[in-house]
């Protein structure tokens, strides 16, 4: 297989006495959706904060596009192109969709904003990933549903010409249609080139949308599989610490 886009190394973090992450290594490719699973207090959230520069890691090497890196802040993530959808989306319910795409990097033109212009890249945003769902981008945020919602946040990753999008738990609390269409939007991503990081519960939708499967149990890396070489059960086990075993395919 190819370099990977991200490579991290003996990654630890601590908070205190507790040790969150002991000696963690996960390799994310390109094109390619990498499922980060594992049961609550593995490590997930302590794991990707870090990767978005929120919580820097204690040790360890991160390596982006075959260098290693520093990330200090999110500011430094961003300018790399690492890009985090988390649940609760940071949209403004008030704003239509152009101004949520652009919240915080608003495009400006001798002093005005280039509403014309923002306008056309986030419905080319949208149209690039196929999306057929949002009628107007310039609805407000508060008459879309929970799966448009998340759709305008995922949409926003490709204005901001991500390498990297992690997704935190995407699919929670939206209904079988909406969760499709979610799905369908990361595997979507991955084709443009893009490596995705999926965080999710629901095994389902992991097998239906990863090509790469990690596993994270108390702190450590317990399992990195390929998806068409795996199953429910070998995945549980590894989840709830039945396999005693590490196992590292990828």
């Amino acid at each position: 297989m190819s370099q990977p886009l991200v490579k991290l190394s003996g990654i630890k973090k601590s908070f205190g006495p507790v040790d969150v992450l002991k000696g963690v290594n996960l390799e994310v490719y390109a094109g390619k959706v990498t499922a980060l699973v594992g049961d609550n207090g593995a490590g997930k959230s302590t794991l990707i904060k870090g990767l978005a520069g929120v919580q820097p890691y204690d040790d360890g090497v991160v390596e982006f596009e075959g260098q290693a890196v520093n990330l200090g802040s999110p500011r430094e993530a961003a300018a790399m192109g690492i890009e985090v959808v988390y649940q609760d989306l940071a949209l403004c319910e008030n704003l239509d969709i152009v101004q949520n795409m652009f919240l915080g990097r608003e495009e400006v033109s001798l002093g005005t904003l280039s509403e014309a212009k923002m306008e056309f890249a986030a419905a080319k945003a949208l149209s690039s990933l196929s999306v057929k769902t949002v009628k107007s981008v310039r609805q407000t945020v508060s008459s879309l549903s929970g799966g448009q919602r998340q759709t305008v946040a995922i949409a926003r990753t490709v204005l901001r010409d991500a390498k990297l999008v992690i997704l935190d738990e995407p699919t929670a609390a939206l209904g079988v249609a909406q969760t499709e269409q979610v799905l369908n939007l990361v595997r979507r991503l991955a084709e443009k080139g893009m490596g995705v990081i999926i965080i999710s519960h629901n095994l389902q939708d992991v097998f239906k949308v990863a090509d790469n499967i990690a596993v994270l149990y108390l702190g450590n890396m317990v399992a990195q599989l390929e998806t068409a070489n795996t199953n429910h059960n070998e995945v549980i086990g590894y989840i709830t610490g039945i396999s005693a075993n590490v196992k590292e395919e990828i």
